[in-house]
């Protein structure tokens, strides 16, 4: 949340195809990709973050993340769902109801359960929110953390933390058992990080039953 600038990205990475690889081919279009990233101001995370999970510049703003603020409760003074000086820090609520907007439905991944039991091909995306330390001028720390959102998604056969204060995407590899320990690395029991687990909503009612459509980000063994 600290940096001092934004500056929004299209940045050419090409798929290696190894886990852990990513490298820049403009020879071949198959293996090159244009990833979307934004990167840091004041503190608009929560925007970043969506804008770079959906990898769509503009797909959201802060006018109508703010908007979105009163809707859920309806006043602009001191609102709850944001910082009182309007510079973001958009709570987890606004964050689910942007995403709900667009056709999308949010789970609040259980973090008692390890990240085994997910279905990763049903998933469209990962948002974390993750302890933030505030610093002044990004060197003398200040005593106090807020919270920052980070978006993480499949692209192009590689997983990719697209997080705003990198100074470019991160490649996770390809690997899906190489993820599960990223997110489990995440999902300590001794920290306090968050994951929101982004689906594709729901076009049509399955006719084995309603249980299966609601945990259809669990593999089968999984679901109640």
């Amino acid at each position: 949340m600290e940096s001092p600038s934004a500056q929004t990205l299209a940045k050419s990475l090409g798929d290696s195809g190894r886990s852990g690889n990513s490298t820049t081919n403009n020879n071949r279009d198959s293996d090159t990709m244009t990833i979307y990233h934004e990167r840091q101001t004041r503190h608009l995370c929560g925007l970043h973050a969506l804008n770079n999970l959906f990898q769509r510049p503009g797909m959201f703003s802060k006018a109508e993340l703010d908007e979105y603020c009163t809707t859920l409760t309806p006043r602009s003074w001191l609102n709850p769902h944001r910082s009182w000086i309007g510079w973001g820090n958009y709570d987890v609520n606004v964050i689910m109801y942007a995403v709900q907007q667009r056709n999308r439905e949010v789970v609040w991944f259980d973090r008692r359960r390890d990240p085994s039991c997910l279905d990763l091909t049903a998933i469209f995306g990962f948002i974390l929110n993750v302890p933030s330390q505030m610093t002044i001028g990004q060197l003398v720390p200040l005593p106090f953390q807020m919270r920052h959102w980070l978006a993480v998604r499949r692209i192009n056969g590689s997983y990719y933390n697209l997080d705003s204060k990198l100074r470019q995407p991160a490649c996770l590899g390809s690997d899906d058992g190489q993820f599960l320990d990223y997110l489990r690395e995440h999902l300590q029991p001794d920290n306090d990080h968050e994951l929101l687990l982004v689906l594709d909503a729901v076009k049509e009612s399955s006719a084995s039953g309603t249980a299966e459509i609601k945990e259809r980000w669990l593999l089968p063994q999984f679901r109640d």
